[in-house]
């Protein structure tokens, strides 16, 4: 019995329920009103914003890899099971230890938006 189409079903899947819940995770976020949120509330919900651009960002990077027919063992199904949790954990860590600026200029535009 050939079961190699399943790892494809459940990485469209997985993929799909990370999708759905960082787009729950943004539509709250935008949702909320940040009129009266203090400065550092503000400051690191631009960094969240930052961390998810350079998420999408590395994530489009990765498919540009060209990859060989021998990388499709169970190594490599192994390497895509934890890639997206990687990647987003290194967005995460750029933004915390380095960024873009995004953040910042995000930040000091939605202080001069809000009037705070």
């Amino acid at each position: 019995m050939d079961i190699s189409g399943l790892s494809n079903v459940y990485d469209n899947y997985l993929t799909q329920q990370i999708d759905e819940a960082q787009t729950a995770k943004i539509k709250s976020t935008a949702s909320k009103d940040y009129s009266q949120s203090t400065d550092d509330e503000l400051m690191d919900v631009c960094k969240q914003f930052e961390a998810y651009f350079l998420e999408q960002v590395f994530k489009q990077m990765e498919k540009t890899i060209i990859r060989d027919e021998e990388s499709s063992g169970s190594s490599s199904a192994l390497v895509d099971y934890f890639k997206d949790s990687a990647i987003a954990d290194l967005a995460t860590q750029s933004t915390k230890t380095q960024g873009l600026g995004i953040a910042q200029m995000l930040y000091e535009q939605m202080k001069r938006n809000y009037n705070l």
